[in-house]
């Protein structure tokens, strides 16, 4: 008995049943044999379609294909074009290499025929944000070379090598969301956090590097309120920061309103200096 490729109902008919006559014409392709081993090169829809059938209003081969061509005729009529083949994304539950292989079968559907350097254009350009980052410099590259490298992509978004885009965009936004937490305070947190020392109501506090210490450290910043830690400044100190809010949430200091008296709008004697912060305890 030949082998047949499935149609499940989604892809071009009339290739089906051409590939299918093929496939009997070495079985001795008579009308009768057709007809009956037709239902074994079916699959999901489409065997669902034909088991629920009337099979005795068909009486010869031309009459089955009528009945077939008929109810599956839009996949024929649906080809895809250029543009069509942007739209194709990639599945959560689906592997690069599946998500390749759909692909490029509904690009081999495109009339005229694509050019492989065409093929790469426009496969790129369907990718998903994260993919097209790390693909695009393969533009130039064969498809086959396209796809180890979009596996190889895979594999690092998997062992957590490389971030997807959509968790740069959520983490981008939690800090944003964060950040808009702080209470302006109207000047540099640098400089409040030295007013504030002064103050003795902040004072540094012991802050470690891991062992062993991030591949991206930057050596050339260090933060004040982190007793010189390395790897970022005392402006971007999230610690500082958080500590400076909670002065500010518990009443210990208090955030001025623009139209009050400053030491550059309106100086005041030096017992009596106001600034965007003031301590209330």
């Amino acid at each position: 008995m030949p082998k047949f490729d499935l149609y499940d109902g989604h892809r071009d008919l009339m290739a089906h049943l051409k590939g299918f006559c093929s496939k009997m014409r070495g079985a001795g392709g008579k009308e009768e044999l057709l007809m009956a081993y037709f239902r074994l090169s079916l699959r999901g829809t489409a065997l669902e379609w034909y088991t629920r059938q009337d099979h005795s209003i068909w009486y010869t081969w031309d009459d089955l294909v009528q009945a077939f061509a008929c109810h599956f005729q839009y996949n024929h009529e649906i080809v895809p074009d250029r543009l069509s083949l942007t739209k194709i994304e990639k599945k959560p539950s689906e592997s690069f290499r599946e998500y390749v292989f759909r692909w490029r079968e509904q690009a081999a559907r495109v009339d005229p025929p694509m050019k492989e350097s065409e093929m790469v254009d426009y496969f790129l350009q369907a990718l998903e944000p994260t993919y097209f980052g790390h693909l695009v410099s393969a533009i130039c590259k064969s498809f086959n070379e396209v796809v180890k490298m979009g596996g190889m992509v895979e594999e690092w978004l998997k062992s957590n090598k490389i971030m997807s885009y959509s968790a740069i965009k959520t983490t981008t936004q939690a800090i944003q969301n964060v950040e808009e937490n702080f209470h302006p305070v109207g000047e540099s947190y640098t400089n409040l956090f030295h007013r504030l020392r002064q103050l003795d109501m902040l004072r540094p506090i012991e802050s470690k590097l891991p062992n062993p210490p991030p591949k991206n450290l930057d050596y050339s910043m260090s933060c004040e309120y982190c007793s010189g830690t390395l790897g970022h400044d005392t402006e971007k100190c999230w610690h500082l920061k958080n500590a400076i809010q909670e002065l500010i949430d518990t009443n210990w200091i208090e955030v001025q309103t623009p139209e009050a008296p400053n030491i550059n709008q309106n100086p005041l004697p030096i017992h009596q200096e106001i600034n965007m912060i003031e301590t209330v305890h």
